[in-house]
């Protein structure tokens, strides 16, 4: 016996090195596949240059539909179809303009801006007011009414760039964006202007959602581009009686019906056990919505792709959802997590990537202790791609519906250094894509699901 428990360990040893020498041929062919072809590119460039903004509700958010249901169909899915939620129908309306005027200083300041979504709008004559500044939610309410009640509140709370990862600045300056107009509102304030969220300074101005109590009256809510925003600053610390007018048409129409996109290879051994990968398919509507999120939607379809041309016939199904209207509601993850729970699924993982097509590091993973040291061990065979680096944080907004039904809830981690620069503004275009970086990111998401799919997750099977 003595001498068989060293012959036992020494075989272990031996299959355990084997199945990192497959899985590392394995991957290293997924790499190849997405390098050597370009499929992600070449398919991203057609769906921004010939459909372009996807903003949910609109025509284009259907062409969008119609065009990856096409593309993965010929990709070779076992099945694609169609799942219907209803979506928010936002509509900007005309080009906004705002302008700051100082009599005192005897100077007008164009301020580029857009508006927020789901802002209601000025009115075709455009509000003007004397203009406030703030630097967070709470100071309005310090305020009090005397002081907000009339005005156009000015929110100039900077993103910060000192974070090294510029998620977390995000997160930190993004709660005045959404409660702007809501805040401001129940101390009387006219109207709201936004620092734009990016560390840049720059023209550019950045939308994105903002929300109402429905029980205090709507206001109207813009961003204003980083540089106008240092500039108003200091007109108002010359002048606090500087006047602000700004124009916007936009509206919120009935809901509208739409659709997830759903596509599948299936499972070999354990059919009924899911592993979903997914992107959202919507997108702001000042650009093209390249990197936010068509880069994420094109890379969840290149697993299935990569999976099928390569003859991975995976044990558990592999599932693609293209997920409608993140931005603006979610409406499409909640139909998407309704369908899972009323079907019981049983799901290993739901893997999202909505970060931007930069150069993958790693993955950001939602799981319990056990399973974060258990999915560890794949960490020194992803770090020979250059995707190696785990974030024990939180998964991405369409996924997170599926807290309770899939043990594993992940993102794809890019590179965070750039996102920002281009995130919700008229700079996120194809052109801002570098075809390698988002290539790399599609075969790094493909091993991702490889490997949850080749050894499984504890307890499941």
């Amino acid at each position: 016996m003595k001498k068989l428990i060293p012959i036992i360990s020494l075989f272990l040893i031996s299959l355990t090195v084997s199945a990192q020498n497959t899985d590392s041929i394995t991957i290293r062919k997924l790499f190849d596949a997405a390098l050597s072809q370009q499929v992600d590119y070449n398919t991203l460039s057609y769906m921004c240059t010939h459909i372009g903004q996807r903003l949910s509700g609109s025509d284009n958010a259907e062409k969008a539909v119609v065009y990856t249901e096409a593309k993965l169909k010929e990709f070779g899915a076992d099945s694609v179809w169609l799942q219907p939620c209803m979506v928010t129908h936002w509509v900007r309306g005309d080009k906004e303009t705002a302008s700051a005027n100082s009599k005192k200083l005897n100077k007008k300041q164009t301020l580029p801006c857009c508006a927020l979504g789901g802002s209601i709008g000025t009115g075709t004559q455009g509000l003007t007011a004397q203009v406030i500044e703030v630097h967070g939610l709470n100071e309005v309410q310090k305020l009090g009414i005397d002081k907000v009640k009339g005005k156009i509140v000015f929110y100039n709370g900077p993103f910060d760039p000192k974070f090294l990862d510029t998620f977390t600045g995000y997160s930190q300056a993004v709660g005045q964006r959404g409660g702007a107009a809501r805040e401001a509102a129940k101390y009387g304030a006219v109207g709201v202007l936004v620092r734009s969220m990016t560390p840049n300074h720059d023209d550019y101005p950045h939308t994105g959602a903002m929300g109402y109590n429905d029980s205090i009256k709507k206001i109207p809510a813009i961003a204003i581009s980083t540089n106008s925003a240092d500039s108003l600053d200091a007109m108002l610390a010359k002048d606090a009686d500087v006047q602000v007018t700004f124009r916007t048409t936009c509206q919120t129409l009935p809901d509208v019906p739409s659709h997830n996109v759903i596509a599948e290879l299936k499972g070999t051994e354990y059919p009924n056990e899911t592993i979903v990968v997914g992107g959202h398919l919507d997108s702001w509507d000042l650009a093209q919505g390249a990197h936010d999120d068509g880069a994420g939607a094109i890379q969840s379809m290149e697993v299935l792709r990569l999976f099928k041309q390569l003859g991975i016939r995976p044990k558990h199904t592999i599932r693609v959802v293209l997920f409608m209207n993140e931005e603006h509601g979610g409406q499409g993850a909640k139909a998407y997590a309704d369908f899972a729970k009323t079907n019981g699924e049983k799901a290993l993982a739901g893997i999202e990537t909505d970060r931007g097509g930069f150069a993958p590091r790693g993955f950001s993973l939602d799981v319990t202790p056990e399973l974060w040291n258990y999915l560890s061990q794949w960490k020194p065979l992803l770090a020979d791609f250059n995707c190696g680096e785990f974030i024990h944080a939180g998964s991405g907004a369409d996924v997170g519906d599926l807290k309770g039904i899939c043990p594993v809830l992940g993102e794809l981690y890019p590179d965070p250094q750039r996102y920002f620069d281009i995130h919700h503004s008229a700079l996120d275009v194809i052109d801002e894509v570098n075809w390698r970086e988002l290539e790399m990111g599609g075969a790094s998401l493909a091993a991702f699901m490889y490997l949850l799919d080749t050894h499984g997750i504890p307890g499941m099977n």
